[in-house]
């Protein structure tokens, strides 16, 4: 970790800094005939993200953990923006279900056009799936890989189709070893495993990337912004506190994750671009540790063998 800190330059740092404070792009393209597929979508980002998408005429479809909380939000949906909506269920931690999921999904739906990998999670503590994998790993990376994969094929059929990784600036943290990582071998933070797994994403969004070069298929990832959402509500009593009483004055309403991602969706300007990191939506430079082709290849390999596709 410590060799790529020494490669941070001040410039990325001001980028960084500036992008924070810069108003932010918006579109006002219309999405009417587009199927966006969006997980995590019943709080925080997630719902943000839809009801922004619905709001320009596309048809919604959600991967949610529950029942009672998606058919709320398509009421909502359908309520507001008379748009078609629909969802299926599936249990990130779970990535047999991720993978039933996605093939309900290419059953029932012969285009998409947007994906949206948004849903995530935080763990104070390490602690692992019923498959024994580390569960912020899981969700974070792996759900999120194993679905894009899925529907490459599908999205490729219709050149123009973008897939967005709702990544964190998070990944700074590090934490990634490809030796490791299931964190067997080392001491766990809460922080460190969140890092770990979005430097993992952000590493194969490049190496999706340049499997989907000619395709007219895009791929970026982007940081939502701090703001108020769901995430780290699963942790004990002593964080939620200090997230709800020290964090929440310095978070902002989530409305602004959901016109981001709209914009990375929908505007003209980005149709062709692919294989970047956004903070909302101004293009920025990750992090040194998630810019490392040769450990993109491994994790890529690594990923396509605990995510099961062989």
């Amino acid at each position: 970790m410590f060799k790529y800190i020494l490669h941070y330059r001040w410039a990325d740092i001001r980028q960084m800094m500036d992008n924070d404070r810069s108003p932010q792009n918006e579109c006002a393209a219309d999405m009417k005939g587009k199927v966006c597929l969006v997980t995590g979508a019943t709080s925080g980002v997630g719902r943000e993200a839809v009801l922004a998408l619905a709001a320009h005429g596309a048809s919604i479809v959600m991967i949610n953990r529950s029942v009672e909380k998606s058919e709320a939000i398509c009421a909502e949906i359908r309520s507001r923006y008379h748009t078609e909506t629909a969802f299926f269920t599936a249990d990130f931690t779970n990535l047999r279900e991720v993978h039933d999921a996605a093939d309900a999904i290419l059953r029932a739906y012969p285009r998409i056009d947007v994906l949206i990998n948004n849903a995530g999670i935080h763990c104070t503590k390490k602690t692992y799936t019923q498959d024994h994998i580390e569960t912020v790993f899981c969700v974070n990376h792996l759900a999120s890989f194993l679905l894009t994969y899925k529907l490459l094929e599908r999205m490729k059929q219709y050149p123009g189709s973008r897939i967005i990784q709702v990544n964190s600036q998070g990944h700074r943290f590090g934490g990634l070893n490809v030796k490791d990582v299931n964190w067997e071998k080392r001491h766990y933070t809460g922080l460190r495993g969140y890092g770990a797994s979005k430097t993992a994403q952000l590493l194969t969004v490049r190496e999706f990337a340049d499997m989907l070069r000619g395709t007219g298929v895009t791929i970026n990832a982007m940081h939502p912004g701090a703001v108020r959402s769901a995430i780290g509500e699963n942790n004990g009593p002593l964080y939620r506190w200090f997230k709800r009483t020290v964090l929440a004055g310095a978070l902002v309403d989530p409305a602004i994750s959901g016109r981001a991602i709209h914009y990375l969706a929908a505007a003209p300007e980005l149709a062709s671009v692919s294989g970047q990191y956004f903070n909302l939506t101004h293009p920025e430079k990750p992090a040194p540790h998630a810019l490392d082709r040769k450990i993109g290849k491994i994790i890529w390999d690594i990923s396509m063998k605990m995510a099961g596709l062989g």
